[in-house]
């Protein structure tokens, strides 16, 4: 049996996601998996490092690494209504932000891809992990930040402002659902393998959404700090159709993503199939 390393973060839309494939639920054609479970930004360096065989991804990373990993088309986080939140204590527009610092959630996130698409002016950038910037944009470390995850759900109780759902900026723009983080696998598996995993990632994804109980306690298990009502809300949000698979619709959002950012000189070209097939 061959193992192959596996990366994706602790929160609730992954281990739900994953839940089912690392535990030997479904088949996985002969893989078993060595699981390394770590905050998003901590995902895109070690995939743009390649030290991972298959993992989970920002799709801004994606277009740094696209010509040493395939995208798979299940698992991924993509949808309408759950894009970063732009987040402030003191100010009531974007165009006061201007100059100002602002906290994104790791250097190549999709959720700093998206503001820097917003405005290119705003460039005073700060890179925290996720969990600490509204501490930070709190204590007046930074005068703004960019939210993703659970925090969408709890920036009023730290007495933070909207200023701008930079997911809702991108529909409009685009016309597009929003991409935030999808599954890479190594292009040296080959793509009849890289097509197998995605298979029974699938079967993981259809195993959770016919199951949504099983994966209970493991989500529990890596995300204690969190209520009930926020673990579902994060999963509710964050997991739908296209973490079965992207279809033509996701596939045409993680194109137009990628090419707005090739045309701003924010990831380089890549003459690469995104998918194995």
């Amino acid at each position: 049996m061959q193992t192959l390393t596996l990366g994706y973060s602790p929160c609730p839309n992954d281990t739900f996601i994953f839940h089912a494939l690392v535990h030997g639920l479904i088949d996985t054609a002969g893989f078993e998996f060595r699981e390394r479970l770590e905050d998003v930004e901590t995902l895109n360096c070690l995939a743009l490092a390649g030290a991972l065989d298959i993992s989970k991804v920002s799709y801004h990373l994606l277009g740094f690494i696209r010509d040493d990993y395939f995208l798979l088309r299940s698992g991924g986080a993509l949808g309408r209504g759950c894009g970063p939140l732009v987040v402030a204590r003191n100010y009531t527009g974007m165009e006061e932000l201007r100059g100002k610092r602002i906290a994104v959630p790791g250097r190549h996130t999709t959720a700093g891809l998206l503001l820097q698409l917003f405005d290119p002016e705003l460039d005073n950038i700060v890179h925290l992990p996720f969990h600490e910037i509204m501490g930070a944009v709190v204590r007046g470390e930074v005068d703004a930040g960019v939210i993703i995850h659970e925090s969408r759900f709890t920036y009023g109780e730290f007495g933070l402002t909207k200023l701008l759902d930079l997911g809702e900026w991108w529909e409009r723009e685009s016309g597009h659902p929003i991409p935030l983080g999808g599954i890479v696998a190594r292009r040296a598996l080959g793509p009849e393998v890289v097509n197998v995993l995605d298979r029974s990632l699938r079967a993981s994804v259809e195993y959770a959404f016919a199951h949504p109980d099983a994966a209970g306690a493991y989500i529990r298990s890596h995300s204690q700090e969190m209520s009930d009502e926020v673990c579902a809300a994060h999963i509710s949000l964050y997991v739908n159709r296209f973490s079965v698979e992207l279809g033509a619709e996701g596939e045409a959002a993680v194109t137009a993503l990628l090419g707005r950012a090739e045309a701003a000189g924010l990831v380089p070209p890549s003459a690469k199939n995104l998918f194995p097939s």
